[in-house]
């Protein structure tokens, strides 16, 4: 790692935000994040009072390609540079969920974080706290403002690497451009295919001597189910062999 100062200037000059875990005690959970941020796009990683990082240990195994970036660039710093010098976002599972206790309120969801955060005009710091007992109350009276998961009420407290992958992942569009699975726009049929579709539907019902009385319910139950579907031109082209074929089959002796 590197100390406090080399690389502050280098990050503070990114728009994505950077990554602060505080007081890890699982060299594990360190890699874990790491390699949370390599697959979500997120470069920078702070860390205030961490275990120790054996190169040979556990947070280089549980980082994945992170080790070979991510992890090694890992800055030590403080809270009190932390707290100074970002616009801080602290993560919990606890919020109380009302104005009683100001220091938990009010909060946002990663999800709300992913529309919001865009607009914030300075540096910005996602902050996790420790395995056991997350972020004191001390801490997050520091800190800016609060996110949470939404999870069960009845056990809402989430492992420290699962906290970070699932908020890093709802914030993915801050950071990436496009992944490995792509966006498209599903691409409907045109109307001319569907429409033979339909026409070879209906031939078949004759052919299979479908109740004369029974078909136009019949067509329009097709009707419902395929407008549900939505079907590509492949789809609907694939339908029309396998119903044309069966509707030219040979006659039976």
């Amino acid at each position: 790692m590197s100390d406090e100062s080399s690389d502050t200037d280098r990050s503070m000059d990114r728009t994505s935000p950077v990554v602060a875990v505080v007081d890890a005690q699982s060299p594990g959970n360190v890699g874990t994040i790491a390699r949370a941020m390599k697959n979500f796009g997120f470069e920078d990683l702070l860390l205030v009072d961490p275990p120790e990082l054996d190169p040979d240990g556990e947070a280089y195994g549980f980082a994945g390609h992170a080790r070979e970036d991510v992890l090694p660039n890992a800055e030590e710093i403080t809270f009190d540079h932390l707290a100074e010098n970002y616009h801080t976002i602290g993560c919990t599972a606890v919020t109380n969920e009302d104005d009683h206790s100001h220091m938990r309120f009010p909060y946002s969801t990663p999800a709300g974080l992913a529309e919001r955060l865009p607009t914030v005009e300075a540096p910005t710091a996602l902050v996790f706290g420790r395995e056991r007992v997350g972020l004191t109350n001390e801490e997050l009276a520091r800190i800016d403002e609060i996110c949470s998961i939404p999870a069960n009420a009845e056990y809402p407290v989430l492992n420290l690497g699962q906290a970070a992958t699932i908020t890093l992942y709802e914030l993915r569009s801050l950071t990436l451009e496009e992944t490995q699975l792509p966006d498209l726009e599903r691409v409907r049929a045109p109307e001319s295919t569907i429409d033979r579709l339909y026409d070879q539907w209906a031939a078949l019902l004759e052919e299979i001597n479908h109740p004369e009385e029974k078909r136009d319910k019949t067509m329009r139950m097709l009707r419902r189910v395929y407008g549900r579907a939505d079907l590509t031109e492949r789809e609907a082209n694939t339908l029309l062999g396998l119903i044309r074929r069966a509707t030219e089959r040979p006659a039976e002796d």
